[in-house]
């Protein structure tokens, strides 16, 4: 306990010396230089192929729901499963699921080796995006809200058809 007590203060003793190493300066920002600013629309892709993080993102932009997600998360089924235990995910008898959202950190977890197709992963988002914007674990009340958020979806097919 000691030694992680002396690690941790050795750590912070040189954190701020080595922050700003340019110039003779040791301000982490320099002058006239601002943070960017921070959205509140902005949500991470994480684990998913370049092609499926630009699926991920037009879908979303294309249902507008009134709630992001902060992560969506492409795990392989092994850790899939784990954090389906993790979370104390209970999934009916008989059913399975590709996609579970953790509603207190607004994570949804996407099983990659059990992602079908584009159109599936449209539907099945639209369900896990319905939890978020009820902020219930509850399917029937996600499923409510998924009807809109995929009225949104084939809209815009139709759309992109004409």
């Amino acid at each position: 306990m000691k030694l992680a007590v002396g690690l941790v203060l050795l750590f912070l003793g040189f954190a701020q010396p080595s922050w700003g190493q340019t110039k003779d300066s040791t301000s982490v920002v320099s002058e006239g230089e601002t943070a960017p600013a921070f959205s509140t629309n902005t949500y991470a892709v994480l684990g998913a192929t370049p092609q499926q993080e630009a699926l991920v993102r037009s879908q979303i932009q294309t249902m507008q729901p009134a709630v992001l997600p902060l992560r969506v998360v492409f795990v392989s089924h092994w850790k899939y499963v784990d954090n389906t235990r993790v979370f104390h995910l209970h999934v009916p008898t008989g059913y399975t699921s590709k996609l579970f959202t953790h509603l207190p950190s607004r994570t949804v977890f996407v099983d990659a080796d059990r992602y079908i197709n584009d159109e599936s992963l449209g539907y099945w988002l639209a369900h896990e995006l319905g939890h978020l914007v009820t902020n219930s674990a509850r399917e029937d009340d996600a499923e409510r809200a998924a009807k809109a958020l995929r009225r949104h979806l084939k809209d815009s097919r139709h759309e992109d058809l004409l």
